[in-house]
């Protein structure tokens, strides 16, 4: 698998991974639109062949604040490590701009567990983090799990990084 920065070529093939999640209530659906518009933010794994085979995003929100957004790994291609490395170059990007807190908003919190984030309440999060949820269909009754990586394990993913 190889995994790189998205690039144009990439947006349809993101586009129906998202969608699909977004069909069984897994994700929030993303506008072709709002794909291109965050392509910068995303990391792609591309099979032998050049498909995507997942995809996920490190949205800056704030002084050293990112989000981790529109994770998605194709079903064909679940539980091989895809989602766990997307989200460890992701914190490593993070990383190298400066960030020092990072969050994510999910329905599958037992993935973000694995790689390190605990739970917290909506409260915790600053209030920038709800700037763009005013445009979402389920505001203001958002039903996703907030979670962030805690410092000591942001740390420990980038060691595990830097050992390869």
């Amino acid at each position: 698998m190889l995994y790189r920065k998205a690039i144009f070529h990439d947006v349809e093939e993101i586009y129906t991974l998202v969608a699909h999640y977004a069909g069984t209530g897994e994700m929030l659906a993303r506008s072709r639109n709002t794909l291109y518009e965050t392509l910068r933010d995303m990391v792609v794994a591309v099979d032998e062949e050049g498909h995507v085979r997942g995809v996920g995003g490190l949205h800056i929100i704030w002084d050293r604040l990112a989000e981790v957004r529109t994770m998605a790994v194709d079903p064909t291609c679940t539980r091989q490590g895809i989602g766990a490395e997307i989200v460890k170059r992701l914190v490593a990007e993070g990383r190298a701009l400066g960030v020092e807190k990072i969050f994510t908003l999910t329905y599958k919190p037992g993935f973000f567990q694995k790689q390190g984030f605990v739970t917290v309440t909506k409260d915790d999060l600053p209030h920038k983090v709800w700037k763009e949820c005013l445009d979402c269909p389920k505001f203001p009754n958002c039903d996703e799990i907030a979670m962030v990586l805690p410092w000591e394990n942001y740390e420990k993913e980038l060691k595990k990084i830097s050992m390869r």
